[in-house]
């Protein structure tokens, strides 16, 4: 019997420098290098944010809309969290659309949308899984959360939109042994750029990775990919796929799917 599995399905891989060609001779397909608000659907019913394009790359997909049961929210910051597209999502659901956010974040009411505060550190099952919110170094005023996901024996770091990992959210990780880590990745391979305090470069990465592991957070068989990508503030996807290699790491990129 084939061992049951996640399926990953990157969404979006980018930050908010948005491309003028999505709106353009892009608009009904993907590409690496103009990349859409950052998302990644999990299996056929889990959707971690629904951000400006994500109708969009649901629909290049031809991903079927109506299966997904539960939304969960890293922040509230528009490319993440866009309320004419969680709408157009519920919609033509039959039962209400699962609206996952932080316990404290303020969510006014959505037609056919159950609203759900998450506690920090709290395991909630949701239809068979585990999700758990953690907490992200990101802009506090849009309540940040990053995410562990754990199904079939399997478990998923999702931590976009967030520099380095906090204090109480690395101590939570500890010998966690992830089978995929999804990083911020927001600014290239340079050093010297303000964003450090809510994004990550890839030097840090580099720096971070050595101690996620020396913590048993990850271990050798560890998939770390790169996403929520700055284009202006990165090589073309080619070029950055070689130099994450070098640390082991990998770039995803739109419409990319995994299994795990």
């Amino acid at each position: 019997m084939k061992k049951a599995t996640i399926k990953i399905t990157f969404l979006g891989t980018c930050a908010c420098d948005f491309s003028p060609k999505l709106d353009k001779e892009l608009k009904d397909k993907l590409d690496c290098d103009a990349r859409r608000s950052s998302s990644v659907l999990l299996n056929d019913n889990f959707l971690i944010d629904c951000g400006t394009h994500t109708i969009n790359s649901l629909d290049i997909l031809k991903i079927d809309k109506t299966k997904i049961t539960d939304l969960f929210i890293t922040h509230l910051h528009s490319d993440h969290y866009d309320i004419d597209n969680i709408k157009m999502l519920a919609k033509n659901h039959s039962i209400p659309l699962n609206l996952w956010v932080r316990e404290d974040a303020d969510i006014p009411e959505i037609l056919n949308v159950n609203v759900i505060k998450m506690k920090s550190f709290v395991r909630y099952e949701v239809k068979g899984a585990y999700i758990t919110s953690l907490l992200a170094n990101h802009d506090q005023d849009s309540f940040p959360q990053h995410f562990l996901i754990e199904s079939n024996d399997k478990k998923i770091f999702y931590g976009c939109d967030g520099a380095w990992i906090l204090n109480p959210t690395y101590y939570y990780l500890k010998d966690a042994r992830l089978d995929m880590a999804i990083l911020d990745c927001t600014c290239g391979d340079y050093v010297g750029d303000y964003r450090i305090a809510e994004h990550n470069t890839i030097p840090m990465i580099r720096q971070l990775l050595p101690s996620l592991k020396s913590f048993g957070i990850i271990d050798d068989n560890t998939k770390i990919y790169l996403s929520h990508l700055a284009p202006s503030l990165h090589k073309p996807h080619s070029d950055t796929v070689k130099i994450a290699q070098e640390f082991g790491a990998y770039v995803a990129y739109d419409g990319l799917i995994q299994e795990i």
